[in-house]
């Protein structure tokens, strides 16, 4: 029996005919709703022509819109790099045996999950010079916070995975003579990486869109330029803020896209291996040592 009909219950006739209704019934509220948008933002003359000209001039998209996008995206790249290592780290730490490694790493991961992220960036830009002496710049306030909120989200879903993992797995790797550092490194966290791409997915794009939290502190990113400074010059905030909402939606989509492309690569190259179930010699005389070192290459 396969997984999805264990799962998941086929819908019978009548099923699928309330299933079409409902379908119908949402989208004629859905187009309804957008219908009304539309219509309130007509009266407020929000449709005009002059205030979407601007978007079809040159000089708007290379003065206001594209850097504005850089900024965005050089900071959310940057921020997805540290992220991952910092979640890869930190939930390694929480995993230790070592009570001095694993309480620490809690404390850190649990206090940066709790601070609100448009806090820690601004305490960052204006109270961390306090103790340096030297002004913070605006792009690695952003980066930090960024790196420490995610982070944090991350190392949970990095040590759910690594959880999640057989303990198979790591046994074989132990009975192979590897330390804790090479269990990790070679067996469990790979395999958690795969399993908990959904959510890495999610959480990155997460960040993407909270590097608008820059804004606070002046930070050239699309909101700032590409809505506050541009709306401000021309007057046409809705349709700057509009434009910026198509320009997120594309690029969250293309890191979608990009992950789903990568797991459907991951799926191409292999399964998860398969570890036997006992090492060294077994009742045939036979040696399996090597079977279990070749599963875990």
């Amino acid at each position: 029996m396969s997984a999805d009909a264990v799962l998941y219950d086929h819908p019978g006739p009548r099923a699928k005919a309330r299933n079409l209704v409902l379908t119908i019934v949402f989208g004629i509220a859905l187009v309804a709703l957008l219908w009304w948008i539309y219509t309130k933002f007509d009266a407020k003359g929000q449709w005009a022509g002059p205030l979407w000209k601007p978007f079809l001039e040159a000089e708007t998209w290379t003065a206001y819109v594209l850097p504005g996008l850089w900024g965005t995206v050089k900071a959310a790249a940057v921020a997805m790099v540290l992220s991952l290592v910092f979640g890869v780290l930190f939930s390694v730490g929480r995993l230790s045996d070592h009570w001095w490694v694993r309480v620490p790493a809690g404390i850190v991961v649990e206090f940066f999950r709790a601070v609100p992220l448009l806090l820690m960036i601004f305490f960052i830009f204006y109270g961390v010079p306090f103790l340096t002496q030297e002004p913070m710049p605006p792009f690695w306030a952003v980066v930090i916070g960024l790196t420490l909120y995610n982070g944090s989200v991350l190392a949970e879903a990095f040590r759910a995975g690594i959880k999640s993992v057989p303990r198979g797995q790591g046994e074989a790797a132990y009975a192979l003579g590897m330390i804790k550092s090479q269990v990790m490194s070679t067996v469990l966290v790979p395999q958690a990486a795969r399993a908990m791409l959904p959510v890495i997915v999610s959480q990155l794009v997460v960040l993407v869109k909270d590097t608008a939290l820059g804004y606070i502190i002046a930070y050239t990113e699309l909101i700032q330029l590409g809505v506050n400074t541009l709306g401000a010059n021309f007057g046409n905030t809705v349709a700057a803020a509009i434009v910026a909402v198509i320009i997120y939606i594309i690029l969250n989509a293309s890191l979608t896209f990009l992950a789903g492309f990568l797991e459907r690569r991951t799926r191409r190259s292999g399964k998860a291996p398969r570890i036997p179930t006992a090492v060294g010699p077994v009742a045939d005389g036979t040696d399996n040592s090597a079977a279990v070192a070749a599963t875990l290459d």
